[in-house]
């Protein structure tokens, strides 16, 4: 049986609207097969609060982000709010047609994911990957990390990878965060709360279920080291040749010079809801 070709690329870290631009660069070239399946690592420079693609934006606290050095960005894939710092963050754009994102999206999710939790037992933790019955720790609140979804990595019953998925373009991609580090809770100092103690409350609820792969590990991972491993279970697991590129190719980096200016860095996108 003849291997999948894929690219792997690490792009330098970026600010929230150039990274968001990129994954959807890459997920237009994928769908008009000028570039093969991608897997792509990144990091984020500065932080940057991201938002589900329908999520109000007067669930932040745009002061409080401000105070704090951090970028705003709304996603066009689906969820809750993300604060993406101290992470490795990965996304897959694939073919519509891939046999590895065919079905529905749960089953997608459930491929994918164990890609993902291969990577984790190579690092030495014991993740799972369950399908979340509805409404399991069901909450309205505006914090990813608040609440595992299906197939969403967990240690312990507490969510460590977090992961969304848009399809669109005759193509699907797939991002998610592996947090390495530092305070999981710390994306509540930039949402609304009625009141401090309704922050307080929020922030211990994440704390509790949510964590780090430092915490779960009992030691840090560098960002090269998470990326490394995670590259080589992809490999394994779906029996891939991965061709690792330096950049983006021209076409792709002026499309998302582009959609960065026009969409995902403009006003009227990040507060269209």
């Amino acid at each position: 049986m003849t291997q999948s070709r894929w690219r792997l690329l690490i792009t330098p870290p970026a600010d929230g609207p150039l990274n968001m631009a990129i994954d959807q660069a890459i997920m237009e070239a994928v769908a008009q097969e000028r570039v093969p399946p991608t897997l792509r690592f990144f990091a984020w420079t500065p932080p940057c609060l991201s938002l589900g693609y329908t999520q109000p934006v007067a669930d932040v606290d745009r002061a409080r982000l401000a105070a704090r050095g951090w970028d705003l960005v709304r996603r066009m894939t689906g969820g809750r709010a993300i604060l993406h710092t101290d992470e490795l963050t990965y996304s897959v754009a694939l073919p519509a047609a891939d046999p590895v994102v065919a079905g529905g999206i749960v089953e997608s999710y459930r491929r994918l994911s164990a890609a993902l939790v291969a990577g984790l037992h190579t690092l030495g933790v014991a993740p799972e990957a369950d399908k979340r019955a509805d409404g399991h720790h069901a909450s309205n609140g505006p914090v990813c990390f608040e609440v595992p979804s299906h197939y969403e990595i967990t240690i312990g019953g507490s969510k460590l990878i977090g992961s969304a998925q848009v399809r669109k373009f005759g193509a699907v991609l797939q991002h998610g965060t592996l947090p390495l580090g530092g305070d999981i809770a710390r994306i509540c100092d930039a949402l609304v709360f009625a009141s401090d103690e309704q922050r307080a409350r929020v922030r211990a609820r994440v704390a509790e279920r949510a964590t780090t792969l430092e915490r779960a590990l009992g030691r840090a991972v560098s960002w090269d080291e998470a990326a490394e491993v995670l590259a080589g279970s992809f490999r394994r697991v779906f029996d891939l040749v991965l061709e690792q590129v330096d950049t983006l190719t021209a076409e792709e980096g002026v499309r998302a010079a582009q959609l960065r200016e026009e969409q995902y860095a403009a006003e009227t996108w990040n507060a269209r809801f």
